[in-house]
């Protein structure tokens, strides 16, 4: 069996796109919800023409939510991920933090693909942790 259900959402393959590609705007984040869970439980950017896709939630604390608004994942200058809870700073490229209370830990990515112009989920998506 894989990943044990949360909250009575089973981890399974995402059978939708998350969006379109020429959706995701350069230099940008976007939260998204692939098994329908009620909130954002993990968000992409589009950087340099490469997608980035990261779990919503701060290896800090795991029940914090990084954005502090809808889709907005990133520092004032756009250079670096930030969470708003803690004010945690991290790399857009490789998910670590280089500043904040979890220096040295990284994110956890989600394996993200383009597929006819549409950006998907691949593998088995876990749920978020709800509070």
């Amino acid at each position: 069996m894989g990943v044990p259900a949360r909250r009575g959402i089973d981890a399974r393959e995402v059978t939708a796109p998350l969006c379109r590609l020429e959706d995701l705007a350069e230099g940008k984040s976007r939260g998204f919800d692939p098994l329908g869970e009620g909130r954002d439980t993990m968000f992409v950017i589009r950087r340099g023409g490469r997608l980035y896709a990261w779990r919503n939630h701060c290896p800090h604390y795991d029940r914090a939510r990084m954005a502090w608004k809808k889709d907005e994942f990133l520092d004032p200058t756009g250079s670096r991920i930030m969470c708003f809870a803690h004010g945690a700073l991290f790399e857009i490229d490789s998910g670590e933090c280089t500043l904040g209370p979890c220096l040295g830990q990284h994110l956890t990515a989600v394996p993200v693909e383009i597929r006819d112009g549409q950006v998907w989920v691949t593998g088995v998506y876990e749920p978020g942790l709800r509070r």
